[in-house]
């Protein structure tokens, strides 16, 4: 029996209802909330992105700006734009839009930003809240990830969640994530012995590695519930870092690419933007 598709794009849609109502309540007090990305180069998931957050951003009346700088652009530059945008009382959210080209420094670009601007949740300060469980911004791709199981009422407690994927974007705080939610957490990664030996333990599998179809059939637990955060182009179109095909006939859910856990990481960007709008208007 084929997988259950959890949907982003219907369960995004939902968000973003529930968001138009508190971006309506602000715009009734002449308060408009605005989010800012700043995109170095021309990384083509990057740009299917950016293009979605500015789609949302119009739906639900918040103030978009796209900072578009060259693949060349030095670290310099990026620093400038940063702070530019911090000073901005009109800009409520900002995220510096990964992966950057190499020889910028993303993690001096992200501590740049303001913690009450951080959008993207990725802030050294937000980061160690969301560790010690307080509350703070959480990144959006496992923010999403986690609201997407907890709508399809998926028990997390108790479950065994296996991570393909160690980022500070992604892995780390997806794995964090879940242990909040009192699972048993193993993070695997590119130096992992015999991957499959634990991903085939998984009940609930992230895959988040950035490699198209690496996670095949053999290596999923039947009755699994298997999370694609992967954006891969292949020629000419975009895939995850699930074989869906094939897994799809022998997990119970699965997050399929595109429509999946991509839509749910822009809701959750406009929120974190929203929730951040409503803490500087509240002074």
């Amino acid at each position: 029996m084929a997988a259950q598709l959890l949907d982003g794009k219907a369960l995004s849609q939902q968000v973003e209802m529930e968001l138009k109502v508190r971006v309506d309540a602000l715009l009734k007090q002449g308060q408009v909330p605005g989010l800012c990305v700043i995109l170095v180069g021309e990384d083509p998931a990057s740009q299917l992105y950016v293009g979605n957050k500015e789609k949302a951003c119009n739906r639900l009346g918040i103030n978009s700006r796209t900072i578009r700088m060259p693949a060349d652009s030095t670290q310099e530059q990026l620093d400038e734009e940063i702070k530019k945008v911090n000073a901005d009382p009109s800009i409520h959210g900002l995220l510096v839009q990964f992966p950057l080209p190499a020889h910028l420094n993303a993690s001096r670009a992200q501590t740049l930003i303001l913690p009450e601007k951080d959008a993207d949740g990725l802030h050294d300060i937000n980061t160690g809240k969301m560790m010690r469980g307080e509350t703070a911004p959480i990144a959006c791709t496992p923010k999403g990830a986690l609201y997407m199981l907890k709508s399809a009422n998926i028990p997390i407690e108790g479950k065994h969640a296996v991570v393909v994927g160690r980022s500070s974007i992604v892995g780390r705080p997806m794995a964090m994530l879940l242990l909040r939610e009192n699972a048993t957490v193993t993070i695997c990664h590119s130096r992992t012995r015999n991957l499959g030996d634990y991903t085939r333990q998984a009940d609930i599998l992230v895959a988040a590695i950035g490699k198209p179809g690496f996670i095949t059939a053999d290596m999923v637990k039947e009755g699994a519930t298997v999370i694609d955060v992967g954006m891969n182009r292949v020629d000419g179109k975009f895939c995850g870092d699930v074989d869906f095909d094939a897994v799809k006939e022998k997990a119970a859910y699965i997050t399929p690419v595109p429509g999946g856990v991509g839509r749910m990481t822009v809701a959750m960007l406009m929120s974190n933007t929203v929730e951040a709008a409503e803490k500087a208007f509240a002074g």
